[in-house]
């Protein structure tokens, strides 16, 4: 070992190995994964680009959308499954064109029968006993992961921002069978806010 690097005791590694590891937590296993010539130049090109940062935050991207979207329980390729509901990836041009063959006066009678079916889907993939007031905020994340958009509360009112569903009276509908509420639209274009006018859940304040 050449002089001017000291070599290092073992009372210096375990004093190293404290500093580096987090008070109360285990040390982190390390892991080698062994990548395809393909696999590993397709990651290099998305670094490469700008589209991913690194391997590591990638790979802990890919975890989270697999825990997320329940990969777990798809039939990869063509059945995929979220809970007990099987979902598909469609297009919003494809939805807009079903719901303007619809009649504009079943808007919201077809939304809230689409709430009420999700309802269901909600409360089993999220183990949930009933959709009430206190468990929103697990719903809404729920409906954030699946493209249906990002829905925030604010006093009484709901702000749902990049809807997947632009009309408000069909989306308007499905929040109300899902969440069990009455909601007034107060504009018509995206960022939407609906104001809470009645909760019909048993535990939430009106």
């Amino acid at each position: 070992m050449p002089a001017n690097i000291p070599s290092m005791q073992s009372g210096d590694k375990q004093n190293l190995k404290e500093f580096l590891q987090k008070d109360g937590e285990a040390p982190a296993k390390r892991t080698t994964i062994i990548l395809e010539k393909e696999e590993r130049e397709y990651i290099d090109a998305l670094i490469r680009d700008g589209k991913e940062p690194g391997i590591k935050p990638l790979i802990s991207k890919m975890l989270d959308v697999y825990r997320s979207m329940m990969v777990y329980d798809w039939r990869f390729p063509g059945e995929y499954y979220c809970g007990i509901s099987r979902i598909a990836f469609v297009n919003v041009e494809l939805l807009n064109i079903l719901i303007q063959q619809t009649p504009k006066e079943k808007w919201r009678e077809i939304g809230i029968k689409m709430g009420s079916a999700l309802k269901v889907s909600m409360e089993t993939t999220l183990d949930l006993p009933a959709i009430t007031r206190s468990n929103w905020d697990k719903i809404f994340k729920r409906l954030r992961v699946q493209g249906l958009g990002d829905i925030a509360t604010k006093d009484k009112y709901l702000l749902v921002k990049t809807p997947f569903i632009n009309e408000p009276e069909i989306l308007g509908g499905i929040l109300e069978g899902l969440l069990d509420v009455e909601l007034d639209l107060k504009n018509t274009v995206p960022p939407l806010v609906f104001e809470v006018r009645k909760t019909l859940a048993s535990d939430a304040p009106t």
